[in-house]
């Protein structure tokens, strides 16, 4: 089943000179559920911008997305917000855990504020924070987490809700390679065992070559490359 059918994507900002700048131009994409696709290309080449498109952050200026099935086109900002909260999981390099809540507290939100009775949103958080390794940490504050634990919390917190999509920006930038190694393995066995589409933007070749796909975003377009060769 196809879970982002992404059709010629186009993203233009206006350069400090006044000159048009075309970040994404004419970006076509399809990913399917149990699928996992990598996006990789220079800094500044559109790759966050084009994931915050796919997620119903932001919305292009030509062409068009369909999220599970949903158009994100012709519909308003409370719209947009409904199918960004049930249908999209995000996990970026900075965890954003609350500080003054344990890691269960901060996975349970999310659904706290969907309107779940706190036994079930405290079962669903258990499950998951058990899911990524972490069964034995959910009591624990972010500042008594590693740097892999509390990204790992932030995984299971974007997965809450079930989404049908797990958009990842530089998910693994901020850690040093053993917790980088193990995030990695959580994403494939979590595509895998619950069969979600996963989008991940990454400099990391580990992960990149972990995707089933991996497609280079250069001159505002995507296409297929090995990740040996951009990502030396």
């Amino acid at each position: 089943m196809m879970v982002i059918e992404a059709h010629q994507i186009g993203k233009t900002y206006v350069g400090g000179d006044g000159r048009p700048i075309h970040v994404l131009d004419g970006v076509d994409l399809t990913v399917r559920r149990g699928e996992m696709v990598a996006i990789v290309g220079a800094s500044g080449a559109g790759k966050s911008t084009l994931l915050h498109i796919l997620g119903a952050l932001d919305s292009p200026d030509r062409g068009y997305v369909v999220l599970d099935g949903e158009p994100l086109h012709g519909i308003n900002e409370d719209a947009l917000a409904r199918v960004r909260n049930r249908k999209v999981g995000f996990v970026f390099q900075f965890h954003h855990l609350l500080r003054e809540f344990s890691a269960l507290e901060n996975v349970a939100m999310p659904l706290r504020i969907a309107g779940w009775t706190p036994k079930r949103a405290r079962s669903r958080a258990e499950e998951l924070l058990a899911r990524v390794g972490l069964g034995g940490r959910m009591a624990h504050r972010p500042s008594e987490l590693s740097g892999g634990e509390q990204q790992r919390t932030a995984v299971a917190r974007a997965l809450a809700i079930d989404p049908a999509v797990l958009l990842a920006d530089e998910p693994s930038g901020n850690l040093d390679h053993h917790n980088a190694e193990l995030l990695h393995e959580q994403f494939t066995q979590l595509v895998r065992d619950l069969e979600i589409a996963m989008i991940v933007v990454t400099h990391n070749r580990s992960l990149a070559a972990r995707a089933d796909r991996a497609l280079l975003l250069e001159d505002g377009r995507l296409r297929e490359t090995d990740v040996r060769e951009v990502l030396a």
